[in-house]
This record gives structure tokens, C-alpha cells and sequence, in this order.
């Protein structure tokens, strides 16, 4: 590998640029709405490895940390050699600090950790091992040593080991330390320690509470405790916020950005927050949530954050959305062994990988410039390049949901209100698309008055002519009966089981056309009600789900009841159970009808009904159970209470009478593939 990066040079004179010359050492991958990974191209390509070697200082050892200057200057922590080594802007080495003087003698660093550069050029050093945070000019001669905290509120045996630290424009600096719970340490500019900052909270189980409630002391006493996680490192953006990294596991806020209270003012209006990859394995080399070890602040908001686990780099915009994913571990050209750290070029991304003692140098492919360039644009309002540029995109990735909803925002504030919806639909945006709709519909109204008035008119009309002609039938029909019930239950129930008005074939029609009706609504309600909606629809998974339980329900009821002095036969609990499924027959219709007319504010209007409904068939059941077996009012609750039970049971031995007999059917094929092989050899 070492003689194709002395090639380096000779190839960017050849082609005059700074373009990849590696090919993609991983495979590109985003998150879609859904939470799957789609695969998209390479936003980022390696265009450069550097290490100790290749610079003709001898290896790296462990480097831990490294830095850019505002002029492109690289300052290397290599820990291990207890050096910094200054990299110029064309990365030659400018020079090497391994020891300065402090106050007349030689001095050094032991183990350090943590480097930030200041505005000033001045160096800060977390050296931990000497347990200080030096302060250095560029050159490496020693402008001040600032040692241990000292307050009243630091716990006795407090063990100061700095790790990483920055110093925003006031000179405070910020101080992260091993093993640190209480948050970030604050140094006012005069190296005095001011309290903490920003501390995580506490995570815990509920099992986990439940037992410490219930355990002796003594037990307790040897539980883990809980205690907050500390951070992993930070960074500052150019309006003195403070990032902060966590390694904590499960955690939805490993990134947080502190204002000056330590409030974590963090956006997180993405599909989901920043915190590296949403699905995972619990199981194999790499299991788990992604470790977030460091983040690097881009221009425009625009920020990345470093997952040593398994050597990914996820960017996210001002939003916390995410923009593309890049990196991998390995041992290809690009791939790392154990990234520790990362910081901006320009636009070039650099990541260090103390497993392999180098600098790798990412630039960004066509791909991740144009989604930088959109973001970008529409950050400093320049929204025809940023459109522009988001179409470019598309044509590259089609899949990618934030180009949608950059298109859309443009499309809205333009006042193309169907277009912004289109977009916002396909960039799975449904608060957006709702604030389009919402504009849409009052422009439809307003063109539309007068024919939305009349058909309103007509349709109050036909049904008034309905409910009247229903009125004068004396003796209700089938179809009568059923809406009879759903207002009068107790009479309607009686003169079902007693005189026989209730009708099976009816039931399971109701049965057949709920089904039906959920197919229906699942394809056809609004898109800000139903995001599954431009999923294809299987018609049999959305029957069974409505079929199943129904007949689950009268069975385990009915096999419940006759212990328990029932009186209702099975027939009569099936047509009980269907008749009080009418409310929620009626009410689909509207549902999809209101779905498609009111916005995401408007929703609890939606819920209302669809919660009514619900209840009034659980209602309804409750009366068609309690007059089928003629119970009391108590023994109906319990006895419906244990009709779940029993369901559950019932599933359960489905689950496992099913998994016995897939266990019995791989057996049988064993056996009969060893048979053959057997009889093949003979």
C-alpha cells in the first residue's frame, strides 16, 4: 500500500486536481423515512492517507486527536510519541514540538489527549497524563500551564485527567475529563474553574427500577449505579455553541449543542435525531447503536459526526436531517481500524485512525457536493441554485428524501401549493404537506364555493329523504335491525337472541365488507393520516387481521362462557359480536372522506371520531354479551377481562404448535436428503 501513496503526488500534477483517485472502499448507504437503509452513492472518497512515515518523521504512535488552523495548518496530537507534529497547508511538515521550556527547565507532555486551536493561533494541549491543559503559541514555546480544578463542589479524591477541551472567543475554556460525570468543566479566562456544564442524564431500565425498589440495602448495594454517562468530546461553531459528544448506548442524544447555560438547543427535525445508524444487529463483531467519539462543525450549519464502531461519518444539516453516510472499517485504502477523530479542510473531510497511526483525507464526490451546495444555498437563501442543486441530486439518487423536501420548501414559498404537496408526499413529510394542503384547500375553496355548496345541499337532502322513509317502516328489516341495535342495545340484543331477528349470513357480511372497508382505508386516506398509503396494500394481510381476532373473540368467549353459566350458544355470540361491529362499518367511509379534507391541526377531529366509533363498539359489545348470557354487569367485565387471557393462550399455542411442526417437517427433509445421499453413494 505504501508505494500507491508516494504515487499521490505525481498523479495530482499529472491531472492538475484534487479529485478521488481511489474508488468507493465502501458501500453508500441513506436511511428512508421507514428507518431501512437504500443504497446511494458515494458521497466521499479517499483522495489521501498520511502517517509518520510518508512525512519522514517516524511512525505515529496512538494519535489521539489532531486540529486545523483558519489557514489550513494540521496539528497532529501523536500521543504516543508525546509530540504535536504541524502539518502547512500543502501537508509537509512545518515542524515537531516534543518539549518546551516552563519556567527555565525542560518540560513535555505525558500522554495527551486533546488539542484545539484558537482563533489567536494559539494551541491548547489536554495533557493528560501530567493531569494540566497547556497553552502554546504556534511556534510551541509556553504561554501559560493551567493545572487541577479546585471548588468546594468537587467531590473528595477527585481525579482531574483532561481529555479533550475547546475555548470559544472570551477565552473560557471547556474541559473535557476521564471519568467526569457532572458534565463539561468551565475555566473562566483566567484558567479558574467556574462549575459544570451540560450534564447527561441519567438512563435506566424500568426492570432495573423496579428491583432497586424492592431489594434490601445490601443488595443495592451491589447493583450498578446509576450514574450519568460523561462525554466524549467537543467541539465549538462560529456562534460560541458548544458540541458535545456521548458514547452512551440506546441513547436518542448522543450529540448535544449547549448554549451558554448548558441547555442543549440541539435541532432535531430529521426522520430521526442525530445519532449515526438507526438499525443494527445485536449480535457479530460490531452489535449495537453507533459510539459517537467526536463531531466537526462544517459551514452553514452543517456538521458530522464520527461512529468508531464501525467507521462510518454521518453529516446532518442545521435541521438534524440527515444528508449522506460514508466510511467503513476494514482494510482497504479509506477504511479504518479505530477512528478517533475528524475536522474540516475546506470541504475535504479528514478523519484520524489511531488503529492504523495515519490521516485519511475524504473529498466529496459529485453526489455529496450537490446535496452540500442545496443545503448550502438554501442556508443563505439563494433558492433557485439550492433547487437546482437538489435536482441534481435526484437524477443521481432517486430515493433521497431530503432533496424532496428541499424542492418542496422552495415550491411552497413560491406559492405552487400542489407541487409542494407532490414533493412533500414523496419526501415523507406530512407536517409540511399539511401546511401546503392547508393552502391548496383554501384556494380550492374559494374557486369551488358555489359546486361544493350545492352537492352539500343535495346530500343533506337525500339523507333527511332516507332517515324518513326508514321512520315509516313499522317493522325494521335486516339492514333496520342492525341500526336499531346500535341505538337501542339492550332491547336490540333481547329481540335478537329472543326473537330471533338477527340473521348469520348478515353477520358475516358486516364481517366481509369491515374487511373490505380497512383495505380501503388503508390505500385511500389522506397521506398526512396514512403515510403507508404509497405502500402497495395486501389485501389478505388486512382481512385475516380483522377475520382472525373476530372469530378468536367468539371462540375463546364461547369456550370461557359454557364454564361459567352462559346461556349464549356460539351462533348467538357470533351475530352479538357482528352487530356491534356496525359502528365501526359506518364510520370508515367518513374517516377516509374527512382524512383527505383536513390538515394535521385539524386531526383531532379524526381521532374523535375514530375513537368514538371504537368505543361504541366496545360498548356494544359489553350489552350484546351481557344479554346473550344473561350476566350481571360485574361478571360481564370479568368475564370479557378473561376472554383476552384465554385468546392469548390460544395464540400462544398456535405459535408453538406451528413451531413444532416446522421443527417436524426440517427434520423429515433431513432425513430424507441423508436417505439420498446414502442410496446415491450406494
Amino acid at each position: 500500500m505504501r508505494k500507491y501513496m508516494l504515487l499521490f503526488p505525481l498523479l495530482l500534477m499529472l491531472t492538475g486536481t484534487a479529485a478521488p483517485v481511489f474508488s468507493a472502499p465502501y458501500e453508500g448507504y441513506n436511511y428512508s423515512w421507514w428507518g431501512d437503509p437504500e443504497p446511494a452513492p458515494a458521497p466521499y472518497l479517499p483522495v489521501r492517507q498520511i502517517d509518520g512515515e510518508e512525512l519522514s518523521i517516524g511512525s505515529f504512535k496512538t494519535p489521539e486527536d489532531f486540529a486545523i488552523s483558519e489557514s489550513g495548518d494540521i496539528y497532529i496530537l501523536d500521543t504516543g510519541n508525546n509530540r504535536i507534529v504541524c502539518l502547512d497547508s500543502n501537508l509537509n511538515v512545518n515542524r515537531v514540538i516534543d518539549s518546551f521550556i516552563n519556567q527555565g527547565k525542560p518540560d513535555g507532555f505525558a500522554a495527551p489527549q486533546g488539542i484545539f486551536i484558537h482563533r489567536n493561533g494559539h494551541l491548547y494541549v489536554a495533557d493528560t497524563g501530567h493531569k494540566r491543559v497547556i497553552e502554546l503559541t504556534p511556534e510551541g514555546q509556553l504561554i501559560r500551564e493551567i493545572g487541577a480544578p479546585e471548588a468546594d463542589v468537587l467531590s473528595e479524591g477527585f481525579n482531574y485527567q483532561p481529555s479533550k477541551l475547546v475555548v470559544d472567543s472570551a477565552d473560557r475554556m471547556y474541559v473535557v475529563g476521564k471519568g467526569v460525570f457532572e458534565g463539561i468543566m468551565q475555566f473562566d479566562s483566567g484558567g479558574k474553574f467556574t462549575g459544570f456544564m451540560g450534564v447527561n442524564r441519567v438512563t435506566f431500565s424500568p426492570i432495573d427500577l423496579f428491583w432497586k425498589q424492592v431489594m434490601t440495602k445490601e443488595q443495592r448495594s451491589k447493583m450498578v449505579l446509576f450514574i450519568p454517562v460523561d462525554f466524549t468530546n467537543v467541539a465549538i461553531d462560529n456562534e460560541g455553541f458548544i458540541f458535545a459528544t456521548s458514547s452512551d448506548s440506546y441513547s436518542d442524544d448522543p450529540v448535544k449543542r449547549l448554549n451558554p447555560s448548558g441547555i442543549d438547543v440541539l435541532r432535531r427535525a430529521g426522520y430521526f435525531h442525530p445519532k449515526g445508524d438507526i438499525t443494527f444487529t445485536l449480535s457479530g463483531t460490531r452489535p449495537g447503536t453507533s459510539s459517537i467519539v467526536d463531531v466537526a462543525i462544517d459551514r452553514n450549519g452543517i456538521y458530522h459526526i464520527l461512529d468508531s464502531r464501525r467507521g462510518r461519518v454521518f453529516t446532518y444539516d442545521r435541521e438534524g436531517k440527515l444528508m449522506y453516510i460514508f466510511g467503513q472499517l476494514g482494510e482497504q485504502v479509506g477504511n479504518f481500524k479505530t477512528p478517533v477523530a475528524l475536522d474540516m479542510l475546506g470541504d475535504r473531510v479528514v478523519v484520524l485512525d489511531k488503529g492504523f497511526n495515519h490521516l485519511v483525507i475524504f473529498e466529496p464526490t459529485r453526489y455529496g457536493q450537490v446535496i452540500r451546495n442545496a443545503v448550502i444555498y438554501n442556508d443563505i437563501g439563494q433558492e433557485g441554485e439550492s433547487v437546482a442543486a437538489w435536482r441534481d441530486a435526484l437524477t443521481l439518487n432517486s430515493n433521497l428524501e431530503i432533496a424532496y423536501l428541499g424542492i418542496g420548501k422552495a415550491e411552497l414559498r413560491r406559492g405552487n401549493n400542489d407541487a409542494a404537496m407532490e414533493n412533500f408526499r414523496l419526501g415523507m413529510h406530512r407536517p409540511y404537506y399539511s401546511r401546503a394542503f392547508e393552502r391548496y384547500r383554501k384556494e380550492f375553496m374559494w374557486e369551488h364555493f358555489d359546486k361544493i355548496a350545492t352537492a352539500g345541499l343535495i346530500g343533506l337532502a337525500g339523507l333527511v329523504i332516507v332517515v324518513r322513509k326508514a321512520r315509516k317502516k313499522e317493522e325494521p328489516g335486516v339492514i333496520g335491525m342492525a341500526w336499531y341495535t346500535m341505538f337501542h342495545p339492550f332491547k336490540g340484543f333481547w329481540e335478537l337472541k329472543y326473537e330471533k331477528k338477527a340473521k348469520v349470513w348478515f353477520t358475516l357480511l358486516l364481517l366481509l365488507l369491515l374487511s373490505l372497508l380497512y383495505v380501503l382505508k388503508r390505500q385511500y386516506t389522506g397521506f398526512i393520516f396514512n403515510p403507508h398509503a404509497a405502500q402497495s396494500v395486501n389485501t389478505w394481510d388486512e382481512v385475516k387481521f380483522i377475520v382472525l381476532p373476530f372469530f378468536l373473540w367468539c371462540v375463546a368467549n364461547w369456550s370461557l362462557t359454557t364454564l361459567m353459566d352462559g346461556e349464549g350458544k356460539f351462533k348467538e355470540i357470533v351475530m352479538a359480536t357482528g352487530y356491534a361491529l356496525v359502528p365501526l362499518v359506518l364510520v370508515q367511509l367518513p374517516l377516509i372522506a374527512l382524512s383527505n379534507v383536513i390538515t394535521l391541526q385539524e386531526g383531532a377531529f379524526y381521532t374523535m371520531l375514530e375513537t368514538v366509533a371504537f368505543l361504541w363498539c366496545i360498548g356494544l359489545i359489553f350489552v350484546g354479551m351481557l344479554t346473550v348470557h344473561q350476566y350481571s354487569v360485574a361478571k360481564t367485565i370479568v368475564t370479557m377481562l378473561l376472554t383476552i387471557i384465554v385468546i392469548g393462550i390460544f395464540v400462544f399455542l398456535g405459535l408453538l404448535f406451528f413451531s413444532l411442526v416446522q421443527q417436524m417437517l426440517s427434520f423429515l427433509t433431513t432425513v430424507y436428503k441423508e436417505i439420498m445421499f446414502r442410496i446415491g453413494e450406494g
